[in-house]
C-alpha cells in the first residue's frame, strides 16, 4: 500500500511537521507499505520530494534551495516566502531542484493513503482534509468538522462553556479593539474580570506558538504579551539606536523565527502612520490597516536596511507578519499539575485514553522548546496520582474526544488542581511526531513500537473514512488487503542480525546520546536484516551498568527519565496498575498489531551481552564511549563495535592531545593550552593574568573531553573568564546562579564538572575573502587488499545563531541551519576546488589519528583573495551525533547513502575490523 506522507505546510509548526514526517517515513513498516513523501512548502504546493532532503535537519537547509537565495552577509534563516512573489514558472523552478511538483488531481494516482503529519492552520483546520475527501484519497486522524474545531481555541471554549464543562474563564481582544484602547484601561478590565497571572493565546496556533504568561499588572509586559499573539512586535528608536551591529543581527534572527519570533514577510508601520490608524479605528470606518506590495518586507536586510533608516526619525515602527493572529484570548490562569493524554479508536471505534504523562518543567509555561528538545522538561507516565485520579483524568478525556467528534486519534491537555479540580483545554487532531513525543511515548505503554504504532493509526483511520462514507468498496479492498498483510507478517519467523543499540551514559551528552540510540534502533528495526536490542549505560568510570531496555522505557523523554525507570525498577517496584488496566483494556489492538509483550528493564553483563547479540552500535557520546574504555570491554569478548579503535578513541577524547599531534604533523589548529585547577587553587590572580597574557580577549574556553559543544564558551572579558572557571571547577553539583548569569547560560543547560580546561584562541577571518565554519564526516572500508579507504563526505557549513554552535543546533530537529555542501564560492568550479582542498586536509586528519569507521570533523576554512586555502581544525569526533537531524546524514546523502545504507556500511566495517583481528 502507497502512504503518502504530508509534511512541512506553511505554519509555524513546520519544522516539527518535517521532523514527524520524517519519523513516519523511517518507522513505516517496509514489508507493508511504500512511503512516498509529499513535502508541502510555505505556499502550499505538493512537492515529490527526493529522498535525500527528508534527513536535512531542518526546511531551511534545502528549501529554498541556495541558487534561488538572495546574496547577504546576514546569517538569518530564510524560508520561501521570503522570495517574495514568484511567478509559477519560478515556483517550478526552484521546486525542480528538490523534487517535482505534484496537482492535487495526481494524487490519487500516487498514492492509496495520506498520513497527515501536518501542524497547525492548512494541516489540523479540515482544509487539507476536505481536499483529499474531493480526491476520495482516504486520510489519517479526525475529518474535516472535528479538525476544523480542533484548530479553534475560541470555539471550543465557548462550548465546554454552554457544556458546563469546567473551562478557565477567558475574554477575547481583537486587533481592532486592541488598536483603538488605552491598554491600561483594557489591563484593568482584565485583571478585574480574570484576576492575575493571566495567560495570553494566539487562538489558531498549536505547539505553544504566540503564548505568555503575565504575573503582574505591568502595562508594558502585558502589551508585550498581546503583541506576541498578534504576532507583532513594537520597536522603539532608543531601544534600535542602543543596539550594536551585532546586537542588531542577534535581534534579527530572533524576530523573524517563525516559532519565537513573528517570521517573515511583515509589514511595517511607523509612529505617524500608527497615529493615523488609531484615529480611523476611533472613527467610524474603523478598518486594519491593509499590507500593498509596497510596504511588505520580505527579506531580513530588507527589514534591518529599513529599520536603520525609518529608526533615525521615527519614535517607534510597528513590525506585523502577514500570517499574523486577528485575535487574542485571554484566560485566568490555572494553578496545576499539567498533563497530555492521547485518546485513540479501540477496534470497535470507542475512544481509549492511553496513560495520561504528566509535564514537569521549570517554567511555567510548557513552551515550544520545552515540548519538543530533550532534557527542558521532564514527561512522567502516568502522571503520579492516585489510579482513582489518573482514571478520572481518562475518562474526561474519552469524553471529550467523543463530545467533540474527534476520530482515530487526539492528544487532550490538561491541569488537575490542588483541589483536584480538572481543567481540559487545547485539544489537539494530531500530535508532534518525534521518537519521543507523548504519541508515540504513551503508545508504548500498551506495548506498541513506532512501527507498530502507526500501523494501527493507518487501518484504524481507513475504517472510520469508510464508516464516513468515503468510497466504502474501495476502502474495503483495502482494509481487507491490510489485515490480510498484517497476519501474514506476524507468522513469519525472520532470523536477524542481532544489534545492541548502547545509548545514554552519563556525560552532559546523554539525551543526545539517547536520541542517537533511538535513531539508530528504528532504523534498524524497519530493515530486513537487523534486529536492534537497546541498551541503556549508566554507572561511573569504575563501573559501567548496562540494562536492555523495553520499548516503553526506551522511548521515555530523555536519559534521566529512563535512568529514574530503571533505578524504580531495582528498588523492587512493580508496574504501575493503571497500566496494567491499560493493557488490559487495549489487548483487542496490542494482540493484532504488537510483536511481544512489554517487560521490565534488565541488568546484563558485559559476557551476558556478548551472548545475546551478535554486535555492537554505540550510540554514546563524550565519555564514555568515545574514550576507548567501553571499546576495551567489548573486545575482551570478541563483539565487533563501530567507530575507532581504543587507541585513536582515547587521543580523540582529548582536544588537547589532538591538537598537540595534528600540529606536530604540520596541520593547523588554533593556539592552546591547558588551564588547571592546581594553579586557580595556588593564586587565582596570576591564573586569570596568564591567561590573558597568552590570548587576548575574546577567546575560547571548553572541556578538554568532552563531546563537541558542551560548555563551550566565547570568553569576552574577566567576569566571564572568572564565571567560566569558578563554574568548571566548583566542588558541588548546581550551578551558581550569579556565574550562570554571566555566561548566559540556558534553561536546564548543564555545565560539567573538571580539573581542567582547554582554552584557545578564537578562529576569525583575519582578512580572508571568505571565512567559513564547517563539518565534515567521513567513512572507512577495507579495500581488496585488506587496506583501509578514507571517504570524505562533502563538509557542511554550520551557521550558529549565538556566539558557538549549540548542542541542539547541531543534533535537534528544526533548530540551527546546515548547508550542505559548504559554500566555499558562488562559482561551482571554484566551490569544488576548494571542496577537495578541504576534504584533502580531513583526510589527512584521519590517517594522522588513525580514525576508523566512520566520523565528524569540524574545522574553520578561510579562501584567501589568492586563491590559497586555510584549514584550521576545532576537534574530532570519533562517535559523532546519529540523531535524525544530524548534518552528517545530509553529507553521506550526496554520496549516495540513506541513513540506513550508512549505518550498515559502518555495522559491516566493525565486523570485518573484528575478523581480521580474529584471523
Amino acid at each position: 500500500m502507497k502512504i503518502g506522507i504530508f509534511f512541512g505546510g506553511p505554519s509555524r509548526e513546520r519544522e516539527i511537521s518535517f521532523a514527524g514526517g520524517r519519523t513516519v517515513y523511517d518507522n513505516l513498516d517496509k514489508s507493508l507499505f511504500e512511503a512516498v513523501p509529499v513535502f508541502v512548502d510555505s505556499r502550499g504546493n505538493f512537492i515529490l520530494l527526493n529522498w535525500e532532503y527528508i534527513y536535512k535537519g531542518t526546511i531551511r537547509d534545502f528549501y529554498p534551495p541556495v541558487s534561488a537565495l538572495p546574496r547577504t552577509e546576514l546569517p538569518v534563516q530564510m524560508y520561501f516566502e521570503s522570495l517574495g512573489d514568484l511567478s509559477l514558472e519560478d515556483q517550478d523552478r526552484i521546486i525542480s531542484e528538490v523534487g517535482r511538483r505534484v496537482e492535487p488531481q495526481e494524487l490519487a494516482g500516487l498514492i492509496d493513503f495520506a498520513f497527515l503529519a501536518l501542524h497547525g492552520p492548512a494541516g489540523e483546520d479540515g482544509a487539507i482534509q476536505g481536499l483529499l475527501e474531493w480526491y476520495g484519497i482516504p486520510y489519517s486522524g479526525s475529518g474535516i468538522l472535528p479538525s476544523a474545531f480542533g484548530i479553534d481555541k475560541i470555539a471550543q471554549k465557548k462550548l465546554l462553556k454552554a457544556l458546563d464543562r469546567p473551562t478557565p474563564d477567558f475574554r477575547l481582544i481583537t486587533a481592532e479593539e486592541w488598536d483603538a484602547a488605552d491598554p491600561q484601561a483594557t489591563l484593568d478590565y482584565l485583571v478585574r474580570e480574570l484576576g492575575l497571572p493571566l495567560v495570553f493565546k494566539a487562538p489558531r496556533q498549536g505547539s505553544s506558538i504566540g503564548i505568555s504568561i503575565l504575573r503582574e499588572a505591568d502595562v508594558a509586559k502585558f502589551a508585550t504579551a498581546v503583541e506576541r499573539s498578534l504576532f507583532r512586535k513594537t520597536v522603539t528608536q532608543t531601544e534600535w539606536q542602543a543596539l550594536s551591529d551585532t546586537q542588531k543581527t542577534v535581534w534579527l534572527q530572533q524576530l523573524v523565527d517563525i516559532r519565537d519570533g513573528i517570521g517573515l514577510p511583515v509589514v511595517l508601520a511607523d509612529s505617524s502612520e500608527l497615529l493615523a490608524v488609531g484615529s480611523s479605528l476611533n472613527g467610524a470606518n474603523s478598518q486594519q490597516p491593509t499590507a500593498n506590495s509596497q510596504n511588505i518586507i520580505y527579506q531580513p536586510e530588507q527589514l534591518l536596511n529599513t529599520l536603520n533608516e525609518r529608526l533615525q526619525t521615527a519614535e517607534a515602527v510597528r513590525l506585523t507578519s502577514v500570517e499574523g493572529e486577528t485575535q487574542v484570548l485571554v484566560e485566568s490562569f490555572v494553578q496545576g499539575r499539567e498533563f497530555s493524554c492521547i485518546v485513540v479508536e479501540d477496534a470497535d471505534g470507542q475512544p481509549l485514553a492511553l496513560p495520561p504523562t504528566e509535564i514537569v518543567k521549570g517554567e511555567e509555561m510548557f513552551d515550544y522548546r520545552s515540548k519538543y528538545l530533550p532534557g527542558l522538561s521532564r514527561k512522567v507516565t502516568p502522571i503520579d496520582l492516585p489510579e482513582a485520579d489518573i482514571q478520572r483524568i481518562r475518562e474526561a478525556c474519552e469524553e471529550m474526544f467523543r463530545t467533540f467528534g474527534f476520530q482515530v486519534y487526539a492528544r487532550l491537555d490538561g491541569f488537575i488542581g490542588p483541589d483536584c479540580k480538572l481543567f481540559l483545554n487545547d485539544p489537539n487532531t494530531t500530535s508532534g511526531m518525534l521518537p519521543a513525543s507523548f504519541f508515540f511515548h504513551q503508545a508504548a505503554e500498551i506495548g506498541l513500537n513506532p512501527s507498530q504504532f502507526l500501523t494501527f493509526l493507518i487501518r484504524t483511520s481507513l475504517a472510520a473514512r469508510r464508516r464516513g462514507g468515503l468510497r466504502p468498496v474501495k476502502l474495503a479492498g483495502l482494509l481487507a488487503q491490510l489485515d490480510a498483510a498484517v497476519a501474514a507478517r506476524a507468522s513469519e519467523e525472520r532470523t536477524r542480525t542481532k544489534v545492541a543499540v548502547i545509548m545514554g551514559g552519563y556525560s552532559s551528552e546523554r539525551h543526545i546520546s539517547v536520541e542517537s540510540g533511538r535513531n539508530i534502533f528504528e532504523k534498524l528495526s524497519s530493515s530486513v536484516k537487523y534486529e536492534p536490542v537497546p541498551v541503556f549505560l549508566t554507572g561511573n568510570s569504575q563501573e559501567f551498568r548496562l540494562y536492555v531496555l523495553p520499548i516503553n522505557v526506551m522511548l521515555k523523554d530523555n536519559a534521566d527519565d529512563i535512568r529514574e525507570k530503571v533505578e524504580h525498577m531495582e528498588a523492587g517496584h512493580g508496574l504501575h496498575p493503571i497500566l496494567e488496566r491499560i493493557r488490559r483494556e487495549a489487548q483487542g489492538i496490542t494482540s493484532t498489531y504488537a510483536g511481544q509483550p512489554t517487560a521490565q528493564p534488565r541488568r546484563v553483563s558485559f559476557e551476558e551481552l556478548a551472548g545475546m547479540v551478535d554486535e555492537v552500535f554505540i550510540a554514546l557520546h563524550g565519555r564514555p564511549g568515545e574514550d576507548g574504555a567501553l571499546q576495551r570491554e567489548l573486545e575482551k569478548y570478541g563483539l565487533p563495535y563501530n567507530g575507532s579503535g581504543v587507541e585513536s578513541s582515547s587521543i580523540t577524547i582529548n582536544k588537547f592531545e589532538t591538537n598537540k599531534r595534528l600540529r606536530q604533523a604540520g596541520l593547523r589548529v588554533a593556539e592552546h593550552r591547558m588551564a588547571n585547577r592546581l594553579e586557580w587553587d595556588a593564586d587565582a590572580e596570576s591564573f586569570y593574568r596568564s591567561l590573558e597574557t597568552q590570548f587576548p580577549y575574546p577567546f575560547i574556553a571548553k572541556p578538554a573531553d568532552d563531546g563537541c559543544s558542551s560548555a563551550v564558551k566565547k570568553i569576552k572579558n574577566r567576569a566571564e573568564l572568572e564565571a567560566f572557571t569558578r563554574l568548571i571547577f566548583r566542588n558541588q553539583e548546581d550551578l551558581m546562579p550569579a556565574d550562570a548569569t554571566t555566561l548566559s547560560l540556558g534553561f536546564k543547560e548543564e555545565f560539567p564538572q573538571k580539573e581542567a580546561f582547554l582554552v584557545e584562541t578564537l578562529i576569525d577571518r583575519d582578512g580572508a575573502a571568505h571565512f567559513l565554519e564547517v563539518t565534515g564526516g567521513l567513512l572507512t572500508h577495507w579495500d581488496d587488499n585488506g587496506q583501509l579507504e578514507i571517504e570524505v563526505f562533502e563538509a557542511s557549513e554550520a551557521l550558529a545563531t549565538g556566539e558557538v554552535l549549540s548542542l541542539e543546533e547541531k543534533f535537534l530537529a528544526g533548530e540551527g541551519q546546515n548547508i550542505t555542501p559548504a559554500r566555499y564560492a558562488a562559482e561551482p568550479t571554484e566551490r569544488q576546488r576548494v571542496s577537495e582542498e578541504v576534504k584533502k586536509e580531513l583526510r589527512r586528519v584521519a590517517e594522522i589519528l588513525n580514525i576508523q569507521g566512520y566520523a565528524r570533523i569540524d574545522a574553520f576554512v578561510r579562501v584567501r583573495q589568492n586563491g590559497a586555502v586555510e584549514v584550521i581544525i576545532i576537534e574530532v569526533n570519533s562517535l559523532p551525533g546519529m540523531t535524525p537531524a544530524t548534518c552528517i546524514f545530509h553529507q553521506t546523502a550526496l554520496a549516495g547513502y540513506t541513513p540506513y545504507d550508512f549505518i550498515d556500511r559502518i555495522l559491516e566495517f566493525g565486523k570485518q575490523r573484528t575478523e581480521k583481528a580474529q584471523a
